[in-house]
């Protein structure tokens, strides 16, 4: 089946979007690896059994024209937290934490006579949102570049075009010219979403300049931050916009040839994109003369073995060519020599899921959004200590406040709010402070506080988490997977790495912050690579504004949040202990003696501070400060 020209495409579409008004009820049961987690699949398969069983008729093609249910595997609803869901339309129900066991309740109340059940609904306060919309945690967002993600078919190529998919490659491929795309996606001022923040119009104006014939379009899926699922939700929940953004910047550029490098990690991103890219050659959206232009391109996928350095440009590209990934000196850049020493477009997912979006409703509705230099959305995984986790998508300049107490409900448990990561391991941390709380998020508004937007991972802490021990855990990330090819960094992560370990376990001193600062500053201005040159930044960022803390941990041996098991003390309050000896039957290391019926002691000098006489302890007499 091949879509010819642009006048196919609309009318395939058109097509497309009458069938799909023809599925009465649509059931989008979350197939995002969160919810698949959750069982998420076993209630997809349910929900179609129960339907059949009630003679009622799923998956509908688009192409016949049957009346029946829409019973569909979707991407990333966003709301993980409350995994599985399942979204259901026209009514735009969103049901919460659904099980196996629910599911004839929600063919006999809501499939069949249209009826909520209510128990599987958002409540909050006693208050019930019944459709997904209403819910504070969407209140708040713009999804654009996620509009699709929990929208639609993941894996259906014909539920994309019906919702104008493809129509921005075909307007680019048919009226216009490469250097009119490049100008349209630099005057849109959409900055690169996986770290850097450079222009991507620029970036692609330069690759187009090279005099060279062969090009590359490559899309960093690598994504390797903790916490950070941004561009994996993307690719499992909407493929074919990654498809169309990548086809667009070959055509812009001039490369015939596109690679998606995704970490093996994800076999979900990898198995959606793979059927994404053999529907688009089905359909001659990909291959050869592609909507009559004369212009060839197709995209190839190639899995990383999951090294963070693989995030690094010219270290991805080198991992593509089969070589070991590790940066190499620049300049050349990648726009000059990049994949196999030709030109390159190197974006990531996110970017490139932009540049649809960009040209088929233009600059202005684009920047709209945003702030003067940094246009448009920003997709984020919120995590940590927050009621509402999950993947979320603001305006650039929306204030972390709006999303950590509006977006992401607060802080659970009734604990206060005390500092976020940005960033990921190449970010900062940022503290509770107004003129933190209320900073706008871009580019260039983190970038003057130590932080950075990075790929998007934002992990939220309450007033328990230990910062140095923060700092210590990505330092400790970031040493393992520092490649070691240029001395600051193998053996800068290392040196801070030993210094931290050396605070957190109570042996610090003063002059340890010193020397922690020093090899933190040089790490940031020699290192050879950008996320060698941001390896210090959760070291610098926690010194500066938890400094206090530090000070605690080095001067008078203690750890302000109670985490560091090296300044901790365990000791048995003698009023309290009834002499059951318990406690030293569970010690592992002998470290308790007494009498029974007397009260019994902790040898300081044995003990682990493992934690086992306090969790048999009946009496609540062993203490740990």
């Amino acid at each position: 089946m091949l879509i010819k020209n642009y006048k196919d495409l609309i009318s395939f579409a058109d097509t497309f979007k009458n069938s799909l008004e023809k599925q009465s009820i649509k059931v989008l049961v979350c197939a995002g690896t969160g919810c698949l987690a959750g069982g998420s699949l076993a209630i997809y398969e349910k929900i179609k059994k129960l339907v059949k069983e009630n003679g009622l008729l799923v998956d509908v093609d688009l192409l016949k024209e049957e009346k029946g249910i829409g019973v569909k595997k979707s991407g990333c609803h966003g709301f993980c937290e409350a995994g599985p869901l399942i979204r259901i339309e026209p009514f735009n129900y969103l049901y919460l934490h659904v099980k196996l066991e629910d599911c004839e309740d929600i063919v006999n109340h809501t499939l069949i006579n249209g009826t909520p059940v209510e128990r599987l609904m958002y409540k909050d306060n006693n208050k019930l949102y019944k459709t997904q919309e209403e819910i504070p945690f969407y209140q708040k967002q713009t999804r654009i570049v996620l509009g699709n993600c929990g929208n639609m078919d993941a894996e259906n190529i014909q539920e994309y075009i019906s919702k104008d998919g493809y129509k921005a490659a075909a307007i680019a491929l048919t009226s216009m010219d490469s250097k009119e795309i490049c100008k349209q996606i630099s005057d849109s001022g959409l900055r690169g979403r996986g770290g850097g923040g450079y222009l991507a119009g620029k970036k692609w104006s330069q690759v187009l300049s090279q005099n060279n014939p062969t090009k590359y379009v490559v899309c960093n899926g690598d994504e390797g931050d903790p916490g950070a699922f941004m561009d994996r939700s993307i690719m499992e929940g909407d493929p074919h916009k990654i498809i169309e953004g990548m086809l667009i910047g070959g055509f812009s550029t001039k490369a015939n040839t596109g690679y998606i490098y995704v970490r093996a990690e994800y076999p979900m991103a990898v198995e959606r994109l793979r059927i994404a890219i053999n529907q688009a050659r089905e359909y001659g959206l990909l291959g050869e003369n592609i909507l009559g232009s004369g212009f060839d391109f197709d995209i190839h996928i190639n899995q990383g073995a999951g090294a963070f350095v693989c995030g690094e440009g010219s270290a991805l590209t080198a991992s593509i060519e089969g070589e070991r990934g590790m940066p190499r000196v620049k300049p050349p850049r990648t726009v000059e020599q990049g994949l196999f020493g030709c030109p390159t477009v190197l974006n990531n997912v996110e970017t490139f899921a932009n540049v649809p979006i960009i040209i088929l409703n233009g600059v202005e509705e684009f920047k709209k959004y945003g702030t003067k230099n940094s246009s448009g959305t920003k997709a984020f995984a919120l995590t940590g200590n927050v009621v509402n986790t999950g993947l979320i998508e603001v305006p650039m300049g929306t204030t972390l406040r709006d999303i950590i107490f509006d977006i992401g409900g607060g802080i659970p448990n009734g604990k206060s709010f005390k500092a976020v990561q940005i960033g990921g391991p190449s970010g900062g941390c940022l503290t509770f402070d107004e003129s933190y709380l209320d900073l706008p998020l871009s580019f260039d508004s983190l970038k003057k506080v130590g932080a950075m937007i990075g790929s998007g991972g934002m992990v939220v802490m309450d007033e328990d988490t230990c910062m140095v021990e923060v700092a210590r855990f990505f330092m400790s990330f970031t040493q393992r997977e520092s490649c070691g090819k240029c001395i600051p960094c193998r053996e800068g992560t290392k040196r801070m790495l030993e210094i931290l370990e050396k605070i957190v376990a109570g042996n610090g001193t003063v002059d340890d912050l010193e020397l922690l600062k020093d090899i933190a500053d040089t790490v940031k201005n020699t290192a050879l690579c950008g996320l060698g040159k941001t390896a210090a930044n959760p070291v610098l960022s926690t010194l500066n504004l938890f400094h206090d803390e530090y000070l605690a941990h080095v001067v008078d041996k203690v750890c302000p949040a109670k985490v560091c098991k090296g300044l901790s003390t365990i000791y048995i309050d003698a009023n309290l202990c009834k002499g059951c000896s318990k406690c030293a039957r569970n010690c592992p290391v002998d470290a308790i003696s007494g009498k029974v019926r007397e009260p019994f002691v902790i040898d300081s000098k044995k003990c682990i501070k493992c934690g086992a006489c306090i969790e048999v302890c009946s009496f609540r007499a062993i203490l740990e400060v």
